[in-house]
């Protein structure tokens, strides 16, 4: 069996990992358009460290023993974004492996849950962002935004891959 034959099959195994491929592709692109973005909008302050950078800076000085460089700082959050991005995004399409068409309402609740879970809730408890509380409601706002642009982005990536996938819009 052909790997393009297994992919246009509807199978748990094959719509599983096509899920999980168009999803994981749809997550790196939303995680690069959300950067894009987020550079347009006020999402913090230009002296503020972002929760990747303070997370990955402990990793350095017990592993290196020193900080990272200012320089580097805009590679590293990077480096943890885009993979953070697609791990969500092939969650995300394990979940819609089934569903063949994008459907934008889904990529909008996951850019939204993808938010709450994150600057609302699990990185103040961590101490790496302030509580919802003490953050301007503009800054929440814009990430929010962020969020569900990447969610978006991720759904209509997703619906696309998987199109090709199963076998859509191949020219002959």
């Amino acid at each position: 069996m052909s790997l393009q034959s297994f992919f246009e099959k509807d199978s748990f195994p094959s719509n599983t990992s096509r899920g999980i491929i168009s999803g994981f592709i749809g997550g790196l692109a939303g995680s690069a358009v959300k950067s894009v973005v987020e550079r347009f909008l006020h999402v913090r302050k230009i002296d503020q460290r972002s929760a990747q950078i303070k997370v990955m800076d402990s990793f350095s000085k017990k592993l290196v023993g020193s900080p990272i460089k200012l320089e580097n700082e805009a590679i590293v959050e990077q480096l943890v974004n885009v993979p953070l991005g697609g791990t969500v995004g092939a969650i995300y399409g394990y979940g819609k492996r089934d569903k063949k068409d994008a459907n934008m309402f889904d990529g909008a609740m996951l850019g939204v849950t993808t938010w709450a879970t994150t600057h609302e809730t699990s990185l103040p408890l961590l101490g790496l962002e302030k509580s919802p509380e003490k953050i301007p409601l503009k800054t929440q706002a814009s990430e929010l935004l962020a969020h569900v642009v990447f969610g978006l982005t991720t759904e209509v990536v997703r619906g696309y891959v998987n199109s090709r996938l199963r076998g859509g819009d191949n020219p002959e």
